[in-house]
């Protein structure tokens, strides 16, 4: 799949308290995991890119924005490539694909936003499939006032 993919999930509430599932995403291809939080909330981490290596993002708790850029030119990306943003929240359970061959980045909304990383490759594989961009190439952190 050469394109980002929402896999949405849902909450099951009875007496008992709540089960959060996301029964549409297997985890074929993952090799590894580990889990992001920042200090505050309106943290950046980005742009975080890989060749070969794609990742699954779940947030586990709170709420965060995730971006995805599919990257053009690995030396000298275009600026004015097309972001695509996810406002992903653990009230609304999902897990968001994220090809190889795109930067990703998220930003906490919440103090107490976690997130959940699936990668396709091991660390010694993604060291050498490791390209960083400033935080600030692309910008889609603004909350959109409505």
């Amino acid at each position: 799949m050469d394109h980002t993919r929402l896999i949405e999930g849902a909450l099951a509430v009875d007496d008992r308290g709540q089960v959060s599932f996301v029964n549409g995403f297997d985890f074929q291809d993952v090799k590894r995991f580990y889990a992001v939080s920042n200090h505050r909330r309106g943290f950046v981490r980005a742009w975080h890119a890989h060749r070969r290596e794609a990742k699954y993002v779940h947030v586990a708790r709170g709420s965060a924005i995730v971006a995805a850029v599919r990257i053009d030119d690995w030396d000298h990306p275009s600026p004015d490539l097309p972001v695509e943003r996810f406002v992903l929240s653990a009230a609304r359970p999902a897990v968001l694909h994220i090809p190889a061959g795109y930067a990703n980045g998220f930003m906490s909304l919440t103090d107490d936003a976690l997130l959940m990383f699936f990668s396709t490759a091991t660390v010694e594989e993604s060291r050498g499939d490791d390209v960083r961009f400033p935080a600030r190439l692309w910008d889609p952190w603004q909350a959109e006032e409505r």
